[in-house]
């Protein structure tokens, strides 16, 4: 397998953290927050990996969505 560059494992930590973060969400809407995070990382697959600022943004955006869904108000996502 080839090595990943330091943008490609910073999405994948990012991938990971939301899929950790879903285990902390009730039972029932677990399935919701999984889906709208696939959804997200999945819509933006045609981002050339050469594009660093639009992936730098695309981070930083994520991890601040990250956050505020891991606030303990947010029960479900649609």
């Amino acid at each position: 397998m080839a090595k990943l560059s330091g943008l490609q494992r910073d999405v994948l930590s990012l991938y990971r953290k939301c899929l950790r973060e879903i285990r902390n969400k009730p039972e029932d809407s677990r399935i919701n927050f999984k889906r709208y995070a696939r959804a997200e990382f999945q819509k933006h697959l045609s981002v050339n990996k050469k594009d660093f600022s639009t992936i730098e943004y695309l981070l930083r955006k994520g991890h601040r969505q990250l956050e505020l869904y891991a606030t303990p108000g947010i029960r479900n996502i649609r």
